[in-house]
């Protein structure tokens, strides 16, 4: 199949219903980018190769969130539902599940054969992959249609030519990224973590990669001692002042991708696997530092879209994201 145009597919506003809040077994809130990098491959073993289309990588832009939790305090829980009692009429056990209703734009780096140069035909594979994602999960949440009175004209997925100029493909992505907004982008923020790992092992000569992610994780707050003069009898006293730790904008700890733990078993050779047809391994989360940033600050597509790369040699599945932080 030749696929020998670069092209945007743009699916806006998508209304997600009960999309899975829990990320990894340390995080939570949005759902993982492995969430939708798999989409993007079911998605395309769907449309199967007489599509003509072929994908590569994955934007994401949220432009709701609302996580189905309790509400009041600094302490909250996720809303529950009790299962239906067994066969033998006993109580099921209540299996904790976090779940979130998202409204989001996904934007895929895709490939098209030259049969859609034709714009008929680019609008018409548009609106069958839009048919298409109403039926499918996203991240383990269901497709909704769109609200009454929401938009004035109901968005509809787009199919975008990209030509070989930078300078052109830069003005276009300017163009539709107005259109995603209010919304944030979620991009890689590796440099943070980097960055934060040096300045603690100033003080802390055996801080870790993984100091560096919690201290990141969490809102720091810092204790200043300051000297000061009693106004009524002039002796000197000592104060506390409190200062909570800036943050490089809106930054969120996150799984990026899977790491081994054990070699690849054959199929079939684990019981209880998902699939018996496929080989199986046993792997733990890797994470890193994500950012929400606004679409109109990034500068091109590249810094927007998600790839998943993968180590034969030891065996890391990871996805990977080329933001740059000097961008603005």
């Amino acid at each position: 199949m030749p696929t020998l145009i670069k092209a945007l597919l743009v699916l806006p506003r998508l209304r997600i219903q009960n999309a899975n809040a829990i990320s990894s077994p340390l995080t939570w809130g949005f759902p993982a980018i492995t969430a939708f990098t798999g989409l993007m491959t079911a998605l395309e073993r769907r449309l199967g190769p007489q599509a003509g289309v072929a994908f590569y990588g994955v934007g994401v832009i949220c432009h709701g969130f609302e996580a189905q939790v309790t509400h009041g305090g600094y302490t909250r829980s996720f809303n529950l539902t009790r299962n239906p009692v067994l066969q033998d009429g006993s109580t099921a056990a209540i299996v904790e599940e976090g779940r979130v209703h998202l409204d989001i734009t996904l934007v895929f780096d895709v490939r098209l054969a030259l049969s859609l140069l034709v714009e008929a035909e680019r609008i018409q594979l548009a609106a069958r992959i839009g048919e298409l994602m109403a039926g499918m999960r996203v991240a383990g949440g269901s497709v909704m249609p769109a609200l009454p009175g929401m938009f004035r004209s109901p968005p509809r997925p787009q199919l975008t030519l990209l030509g070989d100029d930078p300078e052109a493909c830069r003005k276009e992505f300017r163009r539709l990224s107005r259109r995603w907004l209010p919304g944030f982008a979620l991009v890689s923020r590796d440099d943070l973590l980097q960055a934060r790992l040096l300045e603690l092992q100033t003080s802390q000569p055996d801080a870790t990669l993984l100091d560096a992610w919690l201290d990141l994780s969490r809102l720091n707050h810092r204790a200043t001692r300051h000297e000061a003069i009693d106004d009524k009898t002039g002796e000197p006293h000592e104060t506390i002042e409190w200062k909570l730790d800036t943050r490089a904008g809106w930054t969120v700890p996150m799984p990026v991708g899977f790491a081994p733990l054990t070699a690849l078993h054959p199929p079939g050779a684990v019981a209880g696997a998902r699939d018996a047809r496929v080989p199986f391994q046993f792997v733990e989360s890797v994470y890193s530092i994500g950012q929400w940033i606004s679409p109109h600050r990034l500068s091109d597509i590249d810094q927007l879209m998600w790839f998943s790369d993968h180590d034969q040699t030891t065996g890391l599945y990871r996805c990977i994201n080329a933001f740059k932080s000097n961008t603005f």
